[in-house]
């Protein structure tokens, strides 16, 4: 059977959008290399596989605000995968990356190995649990990662291990947005912890903002160095998903230290 006729299976849709959501809408050509991989251990081209990810970006609700189509040929295939993922981050992601390990002859623990470390011993639902957290965790980042193009939205730092996915909502706040894209920010490891821990704040209308707290230590060499000239200024913005307004005011509300 030829490839124009062999029907895509579920398993096949489900890694196609764990590609889309990794890639920035710039690279769902045939010549990128996570492309050409995925096409590989399929057993299609390159540009079958290019193909299914702008299906996707017909049904993905930024591109239609942005006006752009995608290619809207195979929505009813793509569309129901797209809404289970909506519907259940959790254990799309998941899965998706169990299958992409079995696709790849390896294991969710093999290719996850460092961020697993301390789980070999656990046992039942609570290692299954706990695993499956820690690879949403990392797949969470390295989206967020691309849709900042890699690099930190304050100082633009490009260095991925000098990288974090910092959540707006926190983790602990809220179950369901978890994993949603637009509850991210790449951030460079300082500036996460000062978000995280409400030392700085970002505005509805992407402002950095410094706290009292921080205010306070306006003296200080470090403060003139690293937090004064974020006075007035705006991170930069992703590629695809914004920072959700309604989050960035919860942040502000509940977690930002005044």
């Amino acid at each position: 059977m030829s490839e124009a006729r062999k029907l895509w299976t579920r398993d096949e849709l489900i890694l196609a959008l764990n590609l889309y959501l990794k890639l920035p809408f710039g690279k769902l050509h045939s010549g990128t290399p996570e492309i050409i991989h995925l096409a590989h251990i399929l057993g299609r081209t390159a540009g079958s596989i290019a193909m299914r990810l702008n299906n996707f970006a017909s049904v993905d609700p930024y591109h239609q605000q942005r006006g752009i189509g995608g290619l809207p040929g195979g929505r009813k295939q793509v569309e129901p995968i797209w809404k289970e993922f909506i519907n259940n981050k959790d254990a799309l992601l998941f899965e998706s990356e169990r299958i992409l390990a079995e696709k790849e002859h390896t294991s969710i623990e093999n290719k996850f190995a460092d961020a697993l470390q301390g789980t070999q011993h656990l046992k039942g639902e609570y290692k299954l649990r706990e695993v499956k957290t820690r690879v949403n965790q990392n797949i969470f980042r390295q989206i967020v990662i691309a849709n900042y193009n890699g690099k930190c939205a304050i100082t633009g730092i490009d260095i991925p291990d000098l990288l974090l996915a910092s959540h707006i909502i926190p983790w602990s706040k809220s179950e369901e947005e978890r994993l949603n894209p637009e509850n991210g920010i790449c951030l460079s490891a300082l500036y996460d912890r000062a978000y995280d821990k409400g030392y700085i704040g970002i505005n509805v209308k992407f402002e950095i903002l410094l706290s009292r707290e921080l205010k306070k230590k306006h003296k200080e060499a470090y403060h003139a160095k690293y937090f004064s000239p974020l006075v007035g200024t705006k991170i930069i913005m992703p590629k695809k998903y914004y920072p959700k307004k309604e989050f960035l005011q919860f942040h502000m509300d509940e977690v930002f230290k005044g």
